[in-house]
């Protein structure tokens, strides 16, 4: 007890948060005066100081000693740099909020004056730039104010919220890595689990929850061609590994095309095509790394098998030997598609749409792209369900601006990338703890 209270003197707003006064206040104006004391300045120190996949242990540390000070029980070194935290207050659900870390090898261009200026060595020893270009700063900041603000409302919810911030999600390893480590074993198996992504093409302010897929599930999948080598003035004394890797890109488009119904999304996309030494060479081999996306497990099995007929089929039809066929291998862990459960996605809908109005919600934002989460490794098995939600990192004069014919929105994982923290913060620690206690209610 003594050490909890020396970390609170420590830290003004905790303080505050824990008085009654404060407890008993309207919501937004607690984040509101919290953010201004605090959260803004916390964000800063993330943005300024950004860390790459599985080396955040500045980052975990920090985030660590903030739940610390603010009354929860804190676990660092979960999955390598994993931390959790434990809230228990009285009978009631198990309910998991999350958090990713880490930021990315980007050479931040945003001209921001909190911009990071950070060089970290990654896994591999490679120097590398740093930045938060995926609004990461933006989850752990949300959280550490959602903590406080669960401190202060302690007699409006019962039961036992778990805060995870995870490592390593942009190499989609590090929830993997959490539960490799035993995490419900150790914690215990959440009854629900929520997070959300700050997402720069919704408005800030606003909010969007989708009643089924946010993020689709990824595969990694390399395919090494086997050709015969020869003098590029003789191609009829070889056979040419870079021609039958043409032939399999565009072959796999149509798999896409022909194969898939059209509301029926999949991407298949050849990210790198390597090959050859010198233009008078014909190499032995050639490789070709892809990215598949797909919304379902059934899409996910139906694209894999039919990656290996093509490309094997292809070079076949090329004449390469039975036992010089292409190798295709899935590189690291597959995310599976982040999946929300649609009853709970419309409970919270509903709650946030009562708590905070119609309007929380950013009618404008169409999900276009097949991003990929690492979130699903945490809720698939065993099935948990959850809600994956998107806080809008953009004010709406820059989505004007852009439709005027001004600079576009900078997507995210750019250089240029930028969220204004403020109303994103603000607004994930409000919806955030709306739906915790919705689904810590106290039993009557």
């Amino acid at each position: 007890m003594k050490r909890l209270i020396a970390s609170c003197a420590l830290l003004t707003p905790i303080a505050l948060l824990t008085s009654p006064v404060w407890a008993q206040s309207d919501l937004k104006a607690s984040i509101d005066k919290d953010y201004k004391a605090s959260l803004g300045a916390l964000f800063d120190y993330f943005h300024r100081n950004p860390e790459l996949s599985f080396v955040e242990t500045n980052t975990s540390a920090r985030l660590a000693k903030e739940l610390r000070a603010a009354g929860f029980e804190v676990t660092e070194g979960v999955g390598k740099t994993g931390v959790v935290a434990i809230l228990r207050n009285g009978p009631g659900p198990l309910v998991m909020l999350r958090a990713d870390m880490d930021g990315l090898p980007v050479q931040e261009k945003s001209g921001l004056p909190n911009a990071s200026t950070v060089m970290q060595k990654d896994l591999a020893g490679n120097l590398m730039p740093v930045m938060h270009a995926c609004g990461h700063d933006v989850h752990i900041t949300s959280m550490v104010g959602t903590a406080r603000q669960m401190i202060a409302r302690r007699k409006e919810w019962s039961g036992t919220l778990m805060l995870i911030g995870q490592p390593a999600e942009e190499v989609v390893g590090g929830a993997k890595a959490m539960m490799d480590d035993q995490l419900w074993k150790k914690f215990g198996q959440p009854d629900y689990a929520i997070t959300f992504h700050v997402n720069a093409a919704v408005e800030a302010g606003k909010i969007d929850a989708v009643e089924g897929s946010p993020w689709s599930g990824v595969d990694t999948v390399d395919i090494l061609i086997h050709g015969q080598g020869a003098h590029g003035a003789s191609p009829h004394r070889g056979r040419d590994p870079i021609v039958i890797g043409s032939q399999i890109v565009l072959a796999l488009q149509t798999i896409i095309s022909r194969e898939r119904a059209p509301r029926d999304p999949a991407v298949i996309t050849v990210g790198s095509f390597h090959a050859g030494t010198k233009s008078n060479i014909i190499g032995d081999n050639a490789k070709l790394s892809l990215t598949v996306r797909n919304e379902s497990f059934e899409t996910r099995e139906m694209l894999l098998k039919a990656i290996k007929r093509v490309a094997i089929n292809t070079a076949r039809a090329a004449g390469v030997p039975e036992n010089q066929l292409p190798e295709i291998t899935i590189v690291g862990e597959p995310a599976p598609p982040t999946l929300n459960n649609i009853p709970l996605t419309k409970r919270l809908k509903k709650v946030w749409t009562e708590k905070l109005g119609v309007g929380i919600f950013d009618p404008n934002y169409q999900r276009l792209d097949m991003g990929a989460e690492d979130f699903p490794q945490f809720t698939t098995k065993p099935y948990i369900p959850s809600v994956y939600f998107s806080v809008g990192g953009t004010p709406k004069d820059a989505f004007e601006a852009e439709k005027a014919g001004g600079p576009p929105v900078p997507s995210h994982h750019s250089p240029l990338f930028k969220i204004s923290a403020e109303p994103a913060v603000k607004t994930g620690v409000e919806t955030t703890v709306i739906a915790l206690i919705d689904l810590l209610q106290k039993t009557k």
